[in-house]
């Protein structure tokens, strides 16, 4: 049942409440039923893929920091092929949409799995993460170039007409350029933002605690620099943005919607409290009702009032 007051739309997908599971934190969201009500997440993003299958980093991939976690997973996945032949009619019950998340190391692997994985019924819609280095490019991050951003969302938005959300970094100095880049070729939602590089050491051991080294930091530790994010991504594009990063309360969620997104991406909190989107949800509407709104677009971009120059935002240690 679709909640008028709390819905949104990601291109031609309507989605009843606006909680995106984010990948790789939900699984495909059988993992969850057991302590959560999937008929009351608005969607769950799956696992990312890539074309050939995929070992991952070497252990250890995660590490607890202050107020978040460090992950260095390395995209392990079984590939595109055996997804679809081993796991993907199990999707066909889920009682929330399935939207299948796609990484890659070259523009043609995008499309190729794109292509495949949007061709599927059971998939509601794509998220693009383009936090993958470019062999053709001397390892250059996709996401870090709005040129290589522009192709890899043009060349999958030529294989399907399914809705493209394209999940952005914020390890950029103008996430708002590659956003106007995504944007042009055809995407219909941003995700902001991916995680925060980063890196532990182990004191006793004079080592990195990853066994890559570096890897990406999530939970409440990035919340600020991601509301920043889509605050500044909100007034440079017209499509919705799901806001992500740090969200475990509904105070956390209402951030992102009065910055500017019209949907949220929950992710780290789903590991210490797997009912925190259905939370989320019930307070969305108690806090519409207390203030009498019908709809929860009535508050998307309250707080976005501009900036007067960057010094203004860039704070002050002296």
């Amino acid at each position: 049942m679709v909640s008028a007051g709390l819905s949104v739309e990601i291109g031609a997908l309507r989605l009843p409440f606006p909680t995106l599971m984010g990948s790789g934190c939900y699984g495909t969201g059988a993992e969850f039923a057991p302590f959560a009500d999937l008929s009351r997440v608005g969607a769950v993003v799956l696992k990312s893929l890539t074309r050939k299958p995929r070992l991952g980093n070497a252990m250890p991939r995660l590490v607890h920091t202050p107020a978040g976690m460090l992950n260095a997973i390395g995209l392990q996945n079984p590939g595109i092929d055996w997804y679809l032949e081993h796991e993907m009619v199990a999707l066909a019950e889920a009682p929330c949409a399935m939207i299948g998340s796609v990484a890659g190391f070259a523009v043609d692997e995008y499309e190729e799995v794109c292509a495949k994985l949007a061709a599927r019924p059971e998939i509601a819609a794509i998220e693009l993460n383009i936090s993958c280095p470019n062999v053709a490019s001397e390892g250059e991050t996709f996401a870090c170039d709005p040129r290589l951003t522009a192709a890899v969302v043009r060349a999958a938005r030529r294989v399907t007409r399914k809705p493209l959300i394209v999940k952005l970094s914020p390890n950029v100095t103008g996430i708002a350029t590659i956003a106007q880049h995504a944007e042009a070729e055809g995407a219909d939602a941003l995700a902001v933002v991916n995680t925060v590089r980063g890196m532990a050491i182990d004191v006793d051991r004079w080592q990195p605690r990853l066994g890559n080294v570096a890897g990406g930091l999530s939970g409440p530790a990035i919340r600020p620099i991601a509301v920043l994010a889509v605050y500044e991504v909100a007034r440079a594009v017209r499509v919705p943005i799901i806001g992500q990063g740090g969200i475990v309360s509904t105070a956390d969620a209402l951030e992102f919607f009065l910055a500017g997104a019209s949907a949220i991406g929950i992710g780290t909190a789903n590991f210490f409290d797997p009912r925190v989107p259905e939370r989320i949800v019930a307070e969305l509407s108690a806090y519409l009702a207390q203030r009498g709104l019908h709809d929860l677009h009535e508050i998307v971009g309250r707080a976005n009032v501009g900036f007067a120059s960057a010094e203004q935002y860039e704070g002050d240690a002296g």
